[in-house]
């Protein structure tokens, strides 16, 4: 009967189906060839993602917009830009009229956009040899709100310099430093960088106060 069935987990199940299918194709062993995508978020959270990865949680459907329309390819077939021998990779979610644009959901209408999409679209530009891009932000409420930007070189060579970083860290097998932000609530390796030091504090803070297990 259908008052006995679970449709929350029915529900998650097909966004979790469906986001995987609209993730970016990344080879993690490929370390010479670095996705945009990796590199103007947390370079931590990207080593993970190579390295020893945890399945995301994806709350919403809102959440699959930019996947979507990177698969229906309006105009926006993955290109490469040569960094030396490193290939950076990355995806517009749309061309129009010699415009790159991006769609990102949000909770509500942000004040300023996200530095990571002000990167992505910055080297977006530089990949795709466009002068003018914009950010378009929607709600689940189908509000929306849209930021323009004109390529800058200096927020490129930005980009180019954590494409080698991550490179570098990589090939050598270590992990890079913490990125602290407001991102880290919603990432699957939260606890792996902050929880054993949450402990430890704990663990101290216990000692203090005289109640340890010597006593």
């Amino acid at each position: 009967m259908m008052g006995d069935r679970d449709f929350r987990s029915i529900i998650k199940n097909a966004i979790d189906s469906i986001g995987k299918e609209l993730e970016i194709d990344i080879d993690a062993s490929d370390y010479k060839t670095i996705h945009l995508q990796e590199v103007v978020q947390c370079l931590r959270r990207s080593y993970y993602d190579r390295t020893d990865s945890k399945e995301v949680e994806r709350r919403g459907f809102n959440d699959l917009t930019s996947g979507l329309l990177r698969k229906l390819e309006y105009g926006s077939e993955p290109k490469i830009f040569e960094i030396d021998d490193i290939k950076l990779k990355g995806q517009s979610d749309m061309i129009l009229d010699d415009i790159i644009i991006l769609f990102r959901s949000s909770k509500e209408i942000p004040e300023a956009p996200q530095a990571n999409d002000l990167l992505y679209l910055n080297a977006c530009l530089w990949i795709y040899d466009k002068p003018d891009g914009m950010i378009i932000y929607i709600t689940s409420e189908r509000e929306e709100f849209t930021f323009s930007l004109t390529r800058d070189k200096k927020m490129f060579e930005e980009v180019i310099r954590r494409v080698r970083v991550l490179n570098d860290l990589l090939n050598e097998q270590k992990t890079p430093i913490l990125e602290p932000s407001l991102s880290c609530l919603d990432c699957q390796y939260y606890q792996r960088c902050f929880i054993s030091k949450k402990s430890s504090k704990q663990l101290s803070l216990a000692e203090m106060l005289g109640l340890s297990k010597e006593n």
